[in-house]
């Protein structure tokens, strides 16, 4: 029998992360040794779905993989010198690869091996090169149940915050919002389904608009509103 490479699942708590986890677990490749999560430092939520660390806790737990946290702040360190760090401590432990869900953002996927390779760690992406079609199609293939929790608030209004991740879905979406929501236009939590051991529980009791800044690569800041659920846990 072949030998499992080491490796690390890059986790966002939402549809596409788990998907991709799901598909290397049936895969059988890779020994999956640890999920990894960039925690913002002040919030303690995760950097982009914005889920609690508590429930990012419980999502590791159902699936029975440690979940190793990389804490970002503002001021003191970034997300290359937070990833360098895990790295570091993964390749301690035999770690060669590092796992990602994204789907078909070339400058992302770049990016990331531009960073991750020259230490030494081989980018893997299982639901690469695929349409928002077709990862739609095997998502509720895939048994895994995902509320939708942030939406970019020029692309969907609150009413969607909550909605699940099913073929109604599939037919409210806007024209020109990406079916999996691949360019920002909206974030997911996954609670359920034969990736997990047990349901995460969980209630959204409120709907918050937010503002974030961005610093774009001309050096111009934009402002970007989203509507982000309120989770009870």
């Amino acid at each position: 029998m072949t030998k499992r490479k080491k490796a690390v699942f890059n986790w966002s708590g939402g549809k596409d992360s788990a998907l991709a986890l799901q598909k290397t677990l049936e895969e059988n490749d890779f020994e999956v040794i640890s999920l990894l999560t960039t925690i913002n430092e002040e919030t303690q939520t995760s950097s982009i779905h914005s889920v609690p660390l508590n429930l990012l806790l419980k999502q590791a737990q159902s699936i029975g993989i440690p979940l190793y946290t990389v804490s970002l702040s503002k001021d003191t360190k970034t997300y290359e010198q937070g990833m360098t760090e895990a790295v570091e401590h993964f390749k301690k432990q035999g770690v060669t690869h590092f796992i990602f869900g994204d789907i078909f953002l070339a400058d992302v996927k770049s990016y990331r091996e531009s960073k991750l390779n020259p230490l030494g760690i081989e980018v893997v992406e299982p639901l690469w090169s695929k349409t928002s079609e077709e990862i739609f199609s095997d998502f509720l293939k895939s048994g895994i149940k995902t509320k939708i929790i942030v939406t970019q608030a020029d692309k969907l209004d609150q009413t969607f915050i909550g909605r699940e991740i099913d073929d109604e879905l599939r037919k409210s979406l806007p024209a020109g919002v990406d079916l999996c929501g691949e360019n920002g236009e909206y974030h997911t939590f996954s609670y359920d389904g034969k990736l997990f051991k047990t349901k995460i529980d969980f209630e959204i009791v409120k709907t918050n608009k937010i503002t974030y800044d961005f610093k774009m690569d001309t050096g111009e800041m934009k402002s970007y509103d989203y509507w982000q659920a309120e989770i009870l846990i």
